[in-house]
């Protein structure tokens, strides 16, 4: 086991599969005939170089690639641990940027980080669930980040229809080719930049509301059983 992890961990694997992995989500997009609803205020913004959040769970993040096509501003939030690494590479093969932070290291410089893209005209990309869990539980991260920026968060979700669920912690989904994919984005949600604790419990919360009613939406519309979330944790104060 130990050696399997050692063998997967390495630079040279991990760089092979991320090429293979770039190349299997870049046929789901070829083959998928996607949808997009709700877009418009987040393309307005994009259009004149104001900087927006973009939330989707870790579960969905296969398909996310194909949220946007100009992917060129922005930057994805990505642990350092072995699969957030995997996962950096790839999304830098579909053009990419990538922002190192972790709930355990790195946090701090994350935030900073991905605060200095955002006002550069940037976007950020987090998964306000990721890296470990629990499913479909928001983080604070997001919503602090937009009280320090004044950017506003847009909760998006995907599903297609033809997919596998994995029975990993996040309830990962697997698209197949030659379906149909539906995104959706929910309406923005703006933190105030003087956000008290209350403040941004509140707003956390918001986000996960309406991450979880966006993605049953698109469970739903694509034929299939919502995912439901996992039972939340108290106290998590990850940053993506």
């Amino acid at each position: 086991m130990r050696f399997s992890r050692r063998f997967l961990a390495s630079g040279p694997v991990q760089s092979l599969l991320a090429l293979l992995i770039a190349f299997y989500i870049r046929i789901i997009g070829w083959t998928t005939r996607w949808q997009h609803e709700g877009f418009e205020p987040a393309l307005e913004l994009r259009a004149r170089w104001q900087p927006f959040i973009l939330c989707f769970w870790h579960g969905r993040i296969a398909a996310m690639p194909h949220c946007d096509p100009d992917r060129s501003h922005m930057a994805a939030l990505i642990s350092g641990h072995r699969d957030g690494r995997l996962i950096a590479r790839t999304i830098r093969q579909l053009g990419l940027g990538v922002i190192e932070g972790s709930s355990n290291r790195g946090a701090e410089a994350g935030l900073m980080e991905s605060a200095r893209h955002l006002h550069q005209g940037g976007m950020v990309a987090i998964t306000p669930d990721g890296p470990r869990g629990p499913r479909m539980r928001a983080a604070a991260g997001a919503v602090k980040l937009a009280a320090l920026t004044g950017a506003p968060i847009y909760p998006v979700s995907c599903a297609t229809s033809r997919r596998r669920e994995l029975g990993s912690w996040d309830r990962f989904l697997l698209p197949w080719p030659f379906g149909r994919g539906l995104f959706l984005m929910g309406s923005a949600i703006v933190v105030p930049r003087d956000a008290d604790l209350t403040a941004i419990e509140a707003m956390r919360l918001t986000l996960e509301q309406k991450l979880n009613e966006v993605s049953a939406d698109c469970d739903r519309r694509m034929g299939h059983r919502p995912i439901e979330p996992a039972m939340p944790l108290a106290g998590s104060e990850r940053i993506g």
